[in-house]
């Protein structure tokens, strides 16, 4: 009798995109990519060198209080102080994220050969993003800022969240929390108005994440094709709660106060800005397509994603 192996399972699968890629085919070419282009921040970047006076630390088009009444009335010194704290408040919420990535990995690959492509390069994730977080952490005690911590309330639901995920659940919220992320990291690190330092560490992040984005996506795609009904219908509606809180957690309100801002205002001009809800969507559209081509935007957790304000 001729056994048959989990490739000759899936062979022949498609959706909506076309017939799945042989998952360890995958895993060895971005294997092959990691040994290339991979980075030690500790070494890549410029610790020592000073900020440069008048240079920005985020895009101020990405600062969430860019064109709004009180943004208007903030002296140009007081806004570039808010794309550093707000800077720093991301790469804070980055490391939160990742921290829960790793977990989410490991968990996958827990019962999986060792030996197989696929499971290397998971652990060759892990490494970059052991990396990340002490590349975010630095870069946050270089500039002087706090750290932002989400809410207590966040931290729990992601206690939650990891504990209960499904592996389709798992890969989803990874790609929520590396795209929109990853789409403002790319207009970031090209923009000559952004402190040097700065863009040295977005231009590892998006190089390293490009990677980390194309294995959670071929797999999630197999996941959606592969996984019980209830275990999708679980996917599409944690999704969409995943969504809602990373939405919430984007900004962190103590960087108003940090600046000299009334963090209500702020909060409530944030909300009605027309701009900062363009930018939001435009940072997740192509994940948003991506997850209704393979079938995650589907009722109550399509509901979900409106409500985050991530999906027009």
């Amino acid at each position: 009798m001729t056994t048959m192996t989990e490739a000759d399972a899936l062979a022949g699968l498609r959706d909506a995109l076309g017939l799945l890629k042989d998952r360890e085919q995958v895993a060895e070419r971005l294997l092959d990519s990691s040994a290339k282009h991979s980075f030690d921040p500790d070494k890549e970047l410029d610790w020592d060198a000073p900020f440069e006076e008048g240079k920005w630390f985020w895009p101020p088009e990405l600062v969430s209080l860019y064109g709004t009444p009180l943004w208007k009335r903030m002296s140009e010194e007081q806004r570039i102080l808010l794309s550093q704290h707000e800077a720093a408040a991301l790469a804070s919420l980055g490391i939160w994220f990742e921290l829960i990535l790793m977990q989410l990995l490991v968990r996958h690959i827990y019962d999986k050969a060792a030996t197989s492509a696929h499971v290397r390069y998971a652990l060759t994730e892990i490494e970059d993003e052991c990396r990340h977080s002490k590349m975010f952490a630095r870069v946050i005690s270089r500039g002087g800022t706090p750290w932002y911590p989400v809410s207590r309330v966040h931290q729990n639901l992601g206690r939650l969240f990891k504990t209960i995920s499904t592996t389709p659940g798992s890969f989803t919220a990874t790609l929520l929390g590396e795209e929109v992320l990853d789409w403002m990291q790319r207009l970031t690190f090209p923009d000559e108005r952004v402190q040097p330092l700065i863009r040295g560490v977005t231009r590892i992040h998006v190089v390293e994440e490009a990677r980390h984005v194309r294995y959670a996506r071929e797999e999630l795609r197999r996941q959606m094709l592969t996984a019980p009904r209830w275990s999708k219908e679980f996917t599409r509606v944690t999704s969409g709660e995943f969504a809602r809180v990373f939405s919430v957690a984007f900004i962190n309100p103590e960087v108003y106060t940090n600046v000299g801002l009334d963090k209500r205002e702020a909060m409530a001009q944030v909300k009605a800005s027309g701009h900062r809800r363009e930018v939001m969507q435009t940072g997740a559209r192509r994940l948003t397509d991506f997850l209704d081509d393979i079938g995650v935007l589907r009722g109550v957790g399509r509901q979900l994603w409106r409500s985050s304000g991530l999906l027009a």
